[in-house]
């Protein structure tokens, strides 16, 4: 990209905000429940981010797995569970608040989509950055397919009349970057995240940034 981005599409759930220990101990303690293998919370790391009926199957034992109506049913517990603990230890990424703020002092246009149920992903961004100017924030809905697919990416483009072209897509695993690049913007991979480097680069990243403030590069503030 030789022009300078006007906008950035960040993913919420290890970009903007570490939320892993909630969302991994809002699962292992409905496995449990049922009597199903647990896993370290770090291991979620790589298991999120495709949304969460995915999420429940990769926890779920292959056999569970297999029955549909008990996924929809764990799910539904986990999802209840997670939404009543998903700001206990959720807190941003080091240098991600303060970016923010600089992005916003510019005017950027600033805007979240996450695979993260819609209501769970308002109250998280709300609640964590209330001082930032979000034009959208938005999670997965009903209507919508989850990430890679580009729809929902590119119905905030329509809705903010700036072209894809001048979009930044920030995030940090392949799903993101590949989500980019199908919605025709600049994928720059979150090193800081849940992902591994290898992964954010074969989905397709032009960059690599090692903190939140690598970013402001793009937009001529970088402090």
């Amino acid at each position: 990209m030789s022009r300078t981005p006007r906008a950035v599409l960040f993913d919420l759930d290890g970009t903007l905000a570490d939320s892993i220990e909630d969302l991994g101990g809002a699962f292992n303690r409905v496995l449990a429940s049922h009597g199903y293998p647990t896993y370290p919370v770090e291991q979620y790391k790589t298991m999120v981010g495709n949304g969460f009926i995915a999420l429940t199957r990769r926890a779920l034992p292959r056999e569970a797995s297999a029955d549909e109506s008990l996924v929809e049913a764990i799910n539904r517990e986990a999802e209840e569970l997670y939404s009543q603990h998903f700001l206990d230890l959720t807190r941003p990424f080091p240098g991600v608040t303060e970016t923010l703020a600089t992005l916003d002092e510019k005017d950027i246009t600033l805007a979240v989509l996450s695979n993260k149920p819609d209501r769970m992903v308002k109250i998280i961004v709300r609640s964590l950055f209330p001082s930032t100017r979000f034009f959208v924030t938005d999670g997965n809905k009903p209507h919508m397919p989850h990430k890679p697919d580009p729809t929902a990416a590119l119905a905030i483009v329509a809705a903010s009349g700036i072209p894809a072209r001048d979009w930044a897509f920030v995030g940090d695993s392949g799903v993101d970057m590949k989500t980019g690049r199908a919605a025709g913007m600049l994928p720059l991979g979150a090193a800081w995240g849940y992902r591994s480097q290898e992964e954010i680069i074969e989905g397709g990243a032009a960059a690599l940034l090692d903190t939140p403030e690598d970013l402001l590069g793009y937009f001529n503030c970088a402090k």
